[in-house]
């Protein structure tokens, strides 16, 4: 007969089949059949039995209730989501089953945990609605509270979530997302994305009498995705909704279109190369190397993220643009503004998702939160005045746009001060002085310990036990314990309670009456303390609103004072952007390699681009001159420029660019079935097909997938293309190695040449890193062999056989007999040798082997331009 537990959990479990049901017994979180199986081998921990029914064992694994967080971010970062069951009610005598329910679901995109999340980024839970080729977005940040949708072609939602890597995204049952989608995918029922549900739920969400009150008039299929998005957090994460108080569609064109492949190829946020030799990087070093790395001086972790989706979706308004210019001036006009105002960001930490954790705390269905959240947003808020003194010095419009959203919050920070201790323990988690019940209770228990503590010595007076100890456990109680060799000394009122093997436990009838009070006021106090805590939580709550603006106000002030704190340090300019269609800089640097070289090593160069004029730059010039470099600064000036920040340059006017597209050298697409030459012809075409007269093009060496005459044509072709195209000729950054394309410039107006210098001096090529106009005339690529390090044979052979193709006699010269074989290893590094002959082939997969093949390469190629 199955038991009245295991029927319970049976009856959870099949509203959770999706998720492991973790079910609260006690101080542990217990889990049974196929999931306890699964969480034991995932967490490696013992997978052991429990008897549920006659003659019936299940699978049994637990974890304490304590470690939950710990092993939840184990399970979640391996796609897992996790159901938490508790205990609802407190065990009553004579009721052998306690009420349970799941309180939460936590899933990889509902995380408020703040060990489990990466403090400088979001955490984005998105949902997908399609429909006749169109696509709704919406995302959130349950942590901060961000809620934002958006509506608009395949390719434009793709970027869009290129940008924010979801964690989850949500998705109807049996559609196909977009491609390259990353993260869990979590299908739902179609009918949670019909549209009149969805408008329900955002409607009761957030109070709203229309969706057009929300701005959300004629996007029927953004308006699907969100609500689908708030009808899941409504049942897996309840609590978070009340903080996601707004939402806020974003508006058509307002922000750069930036895809995946371009955010990549510019290292914006992650390096190509991760540790790569020659980036000037370490092993293992993470982002460095990368644009954020150098821009992100933020003192708070809400600062960073806001820094992250700046550089991710810079603007397209000149004016709004020319704000965030004037804010990073104000703090660049002055370093004691800025060194003053990093202290006391420092203090302020991160008030969004604190105050997220707190503010769910006070829901019924409640979230991890600690006592020292509390603390914490209290001493974030405690700092707020100070931040708006340093702003308010000022006076300036600028200062007041900063200051209109920047509350002090004095009296939310008030009551955590006066209600929470400096330093909370369990039992000691409201400040004495907050309440006069518990203190009361508190004053009982300190009575009760006292009692015992004298009960002892009175004791041993009476009896002569020397001794004799009073004591307590949580199964028997208060007792008074005697070796048994005294046994017959105890006085005859008192009661045994429990015999061991050295000695006897007694009680007395004063005793269970200060055992009883004193559980009593334990209990009561707990439970008063408990609702105290709520209470706290529930006002901290009902301050959102404010707290979340003065937060969102703090953010943008240490965004602005990191941006100037660049510009100071690495001597940026404030950069000119406009509605032209000029890109003009005077001695650009690129942001990222000027920090990587040697002090003042860095050659800057000038760009000269506009659609009436030089609108494609065709650049030639061997490897590693710096050709690479050279493009991506030019792209990531202008993204800077529009996301604010001032610019790596002497002067620059930027014309308003709407989208920034970059094709580079790719790895194979094996998965996918794609050669390198197929990926990089899908981005030439992705490239072409999305750009306008405001984009800003840059080709890095279209063609060299192929053969040399099919690669010379079609890179030709795409230059024809861009410039002839009668629909928009986009502003264009052509890097090449077939100098025969320079001969298109005679041919079409708006293309010039240009090249890297080089010198050669004795014999040797020294590169200066200069683009200068006129095209190259050479590749020097035996010379960079040499530099490489090919052994010399090789080299010695390859300028031989380059000697006789330019005389017209390669072939011949190839097939003569008698001409040498090359050694495969002929002076090869050892190293080489010995990390090729520990290669087991056999166990690696071809993405694997192709990766180990690029290592290699690279190791041969040294640094990288």
């Amino acid at each position: 007969m199955t038991t009245p537990l295991r029927r319970q959990y049976l009856e959870i479990k099949r509203r959770y089949p999706h998720a492991l049901l973790f079910f609260r017994l006690g101080d542990f979180y217990e889990t049974f059949d196929e999931d306890a199986e699964t969480v034991a081998r995932e967490l490696e921990i013992t997978l052991t039995s429990r008897p549920m029914s006659k003659g019936e064992r299940v699978p049994l694994a637990g974890i304490p209730h304590h470690a939950l967080d710990s092993y939840l971010g184990k399970l979640i970062a391996r796609g897992y989501k996790v159901a938490v069951c508790e205990q609802v009610e407190a065990p009553a005598k004579g009721k052998k089953l306690v009420d349970r329910r799941v309180v939460r679901v936590v899933t990889p995109g509902t995380l408020v945990e703040d060990n489990l999340l990466e403090s400088a980024a979001n955490n984005y839970l998105a949902a997908l609605a399609a429909a006749d080729g169109r696509w709704g977005l919406a995302y959130a940040d349950v942590s901060t509270g961000e809620f934002t949708c958006l509506e608009g072609d395949e390719g434009e939602v793709a970027a869009e979530l290129g940008r924010l890597g979801p964690a989850e995204t949500l998705l109807p049952q049996g559609a196909a997302p977009p491609a390259a989608l990353t993260g869990t995918l979590t299908p739902l029922a179609a009918a949670s994305f019909a549209h009149k549900a969805a408008e329900a739920e955002l409607l009761g969400q957030f109070a709203a009498a229309s969706l057009e009150a929300l701005g959300l008039a004629g996007r029927r299929l953004a308006a699907s995705a969100a609500g689908a998005l708030i009808g899941y957090l409504r049942e897996n994460q309840p609590a978070v909704l009340g903080h996601v108080s707004r939402i806020a569609p974003q508006r058509p064109g307002r922000f750069l279109s930036l895809d995946a492949s371009t955010v990549r190829n510019l290292e914006i946020f992650e390096p190509l190369r991760p540790g790569a030799e020659g980036a000037g990087r370490a092993p293992g070093a993470g982002r460095e190397g990368t644009l954020l790395a150098v821009l992100d001086l933020t003192k708070t972790p809400m600062g960073a993220r806001l820094l992250r989706r700046w550089l991710g979706q810079p603007l397209l308004d000149p004016d709004e643009i020319g704000e965030r210019q004037d804010a990073v001036a104000f703090f660049a006009g002055s370093a004691v503004r800025r060194g003053r105002t990093a202290e006391v960001l420092v203090r302020t930490g991160d008030l969004e998702r604190t105050f997220t954790r707190v503010s769910s705390a006070a829901a019924a269905a409640p979230v991890a939160t600690t006592p020292r959240d509390l603390v914490s947003l209290r001493r974030g808020l405690e700092s707020l005045p100070a931040l708006r003194e340093l702003i308010a010095e000022d006076g300036g419009e600028v200062a007041g746009r900063l200051l209109a959203e920047l509350h002090t919050c004095g009296e939310t920070a008030a009551l955590l001060a006066a209600a929470i201790a400096d330093d909370p323990s369990p039992g000691a988690v409201i400040r004495t002085g907050f309440s006069d019940e518990l203190d009361g209770l508190r004053g009982a228990a300190r009575e009760t310990r006292q009692y015992v503590a004298e009960l002892e010595g009175r004791e041993r007076e009476r009896t002569g036990i020397k001794s004799l100890k009073v004591g307590y456990n949580r199964v028997f109680g208060y007792y008074i314990e005697v070796p048994k060799a005294r046994a017959g000394d105890v006085p005859a009122e008192w009661q045994r309670k429990q015999t061991l093997v050295g000695g006897e436990r007694y009680t007395t009838e004063e005793l269970r009456g200060h055992e009883y009070r004193a559980l009593s006021a334990r209990e009561r106090e707990e439970e008063t303390e408990a609702q105290l805590l709520r209470g706290v939580c529930s006002q901290v709550a009902a301050a959102g609103a404010r707290i979340l603006e003065a937060a969102g106000a703090a953010a943008l002030a240490d965004v602005f004072r990191a941006l100037a704190e660049a510009a100071s340090r690495y001597g940026y300019v404030r950069p000119v952007v406009d509605d032209s269609d000029v890109i003009a800089v005077r001695d650009g640097r690129h942001p990222v390699v000027e920090r990587l070289v040697a002090e003042s090593t860095f050659v800057p160069n000038d760009t000269e681009l506009s659609c009436s004029d030089a609108q494609v730059i065709v650049l030639t010039g061997p490897n590693m001159a710096g050709k690479s470099t050279y493009l991506r600064q030019v792209a990531l000036i202008a993204l800077m420029a529009q996301a604010g920040s001032f610019v790596p340059a002497a002067e620059a006017r930027i014309g308003v660019v709407d989208r920034i597209a970059s094709r580079v050298g790719a790895l194979d697409d094996i998965a996918a079935g794609h050669s390198t030459f197929m990926v990089e012809m899908l981005e030439t075409a992705a490239m072409l097909n999305g750009s306008t007269a405001r984009s800003l093009l840059v080709f890095d060496e279209v063609g060299r997938g192929t053969s040399t005459y099919d690669g010379m044509a079609i890179a030709r072709a795409v230059v024809e293309f861009i410039h002839n195209r009668p629909d928009g000729a986009s502003r264009t950054l052509f890097a090449t190695h077939y100098h025969e394309l320079t001969e298109v410039a005679a041919s079409l107006p708006r293309v010039r040449n240009f090249s890297v210098a080089v010198a050669e001096e004795g014999g040797e090529v020294v590169f200066l890193h200069r683009i200068l106009p006129g095209g190259a005339d050479r590749s020097y690529g035996v010379h960079v062999a040499r530099l490489a390090g090919l052994p010399r044979p090789v080299v010695q052979r390859a300028e031989e056989l380059l000697a006789a193709l330019e005389n017209g006699a390669g072939e011949k010269e190839a097939a003569r007999p008698g001409a040498p074989q090359l050694a495969l290893f002929a002076g090869a590094d050892e190293g080489l040798r010995e990390d090729l002959a520990a290669l087991e082939p056999d166990g690696m997969t071809p993405l694997e082997a192709l990766r180990v093949l690029y290592d290699l390469a690279e190791r041969a190629r040294g640094p990288r331009t």
